[in-house]
């Protein structure tokens, strides 16, 4: 063998197993990005308090040939009221057309906490996190992880699934997965699975943009229900305050008089 291809071959070995290496974190390692990301995460839930935008929320229930034969339908503007406190005004809400479907208390909760799903620092010990290597979501080279609560407490909602960490930004892009939780007994109520995409909005921080769940739900009465969710969130703003956000520092906020109110957009 020509000794130019013998070093080129031990080259290219050796950058493999670098590679091979960055991605197989230790235990130590794991640990680090786990609360580095829950830090940022925890930044960002505040900053996102500071911000208004718009939530659109439509359910299509299906029947087994995939034709609409029922629709649920929301939309609403996060806003601050003129004392600066923040608020939901809801725009537009046709009458429901579902016909075997019925939204609990537990799917609201998981309409406005699990599915934008956030994981901060305070969160952390309620889930059991392990690290299931490197992974892209769409471009974006990411950390993945598992996700799953350690235990569940009556009336309380939790994330079960996976997500994807940006190795630079070390904050969520991605979550896959489904909103868990205690029922009452004698309860039969399903929950779909959905994916979340983040898109960042300002430079810093990742924002939810888009839920989405193809999913059938298959109840303890055997009904099956096939369904098509979808949940945007648009139109982000940053109210304006005096915020101060550093990571890994202190934050303190002090919002100062809202803005006059633009024109509610037509949907």
């Amino acid at each position: 063998m020509p000794r130019v291809l013998r070093l080129f071959l031990i080259t290219a070995m050796a950058f493999t197993a670098a590679r091979a290496g960055k991605e197989d974190l230790t235990s130590a390692e794991t640990d680090e990005i786990i609360n580095k990301f829950a830090a940022k995460e925890a930044e960002f839930a505040l900053a996102r308090e500071n911000y208004t935008y718009r939530q659109t929320a439509r359910i299509q229930e299906l029947d087994d040939s995939g034709r609409v034969r029922g629709r649920h339908e929301m939309v609403s503007d996060i806003i601050f009221s003129p004392d600066g406190k923040r608020t939901e005004r809801v725009v537009r809400a046709p009458v429901s057309t579902l016909q075997n479907l019925l939204l609990t208390p537990e799917d609201e909760q998981d309409l406005r906490n699990v599915q934008p799903f956030v994981l901060t620092t305070k969160e952390l010990p309620k889930y059991d996190i392990r690290y299931l290597g490197k992974q892209m979501a769409d471009e974006i080279p990411c950390y993945l992880f598992a996700v799953k609560p350690k235990k569940m407490e009556q009336g309380q909602r939790y994330f079960s699934g996976q997500i994807w960490v940006d190795d630079r930004d070390l904050q969520i892009v991605k979550t896959y997965g489904r909103g868990v939780g205690l029922l009452k007994r004698g309860s039969d109520n399903q929950f779909p699975k959905f994916e979340t995409y983040r898109e960042q909005i300002d430079g810093k921080y990742w924002f939810p943009i888009y839920t989405s769940s193809n999913d059938v739900l298959q109840f303890e009465s055997g009904m099956r229900v096939p369904i098509r969710m979808t949940v945007r969130y648009e139109d982000y703003k940053q109210f304006k305050s005096e915020v101060q956000i550093k990571y890994g520092g202190t934050v303190e906020s002090a919002p100062t008089n809202p803005p006059a109110p633009d024109p509610a957009k037509k949907p």
